[in-house]
């Protein structure tokens, strides 16, 4: 099910919105769900040995989303939960409608709903479907 619209009964509303907008033409507009003090670490691996640690706050997220590869990949929800201010999503990475990789995110909102925290890892070591 590919995560486009968060509906009420979405178990991560957040998240899936994040996937959403980063899955738009506008993926910049995720800078406008972000904290003042926040911060995130992406670990993306393409498979092999190695993997790309994107880390930092607001201006490394800008960088992040200046170097990703736009309209190749859509993020789509297998499972999620929320609790409180935590949400987790375990997803599916797909090009072009083939899965590429599975990732897990995690995110703590401030008390007006924005990520103060985001930790991503991505592997297309393990698919989960």
């Amino acid at each position: 099910m590919p995560v486009t619209q968060t509906q009420p009964s979405t178990p991560a509303p957040f998240l899936s919105a994040w996937f959403a907008l980063l899955d738009s033409p506008d993926a910049s507009r995720i800078l406008d769900l972000i904290s003042d003090d926040f911060s995130f670490s992406i670990l993306f691996s393409t498979g092999g040995d190695g993997a790309t640690d994107f880390h930092g706050g607001r201006t490394e997220m800008e960088g992040y989303l200046a170097q990703r590869e736009q309209g190749t990949r859509t993020h789509h929800l297998l499972t999620g939960s929320a609790h409180g201010h935590d949400e987790l999503f375990l997803g599916e990475v797909r090009r072009s409608g083939v899965p590429e990789a599975t990732f897990v995110a995690s995110a703590r909102l401030d008390p007006s709903g924005k990520v103060r925290r985001l930790l991503i890892g991505r592997s297309p070591a393990v698919l989960f479907s």
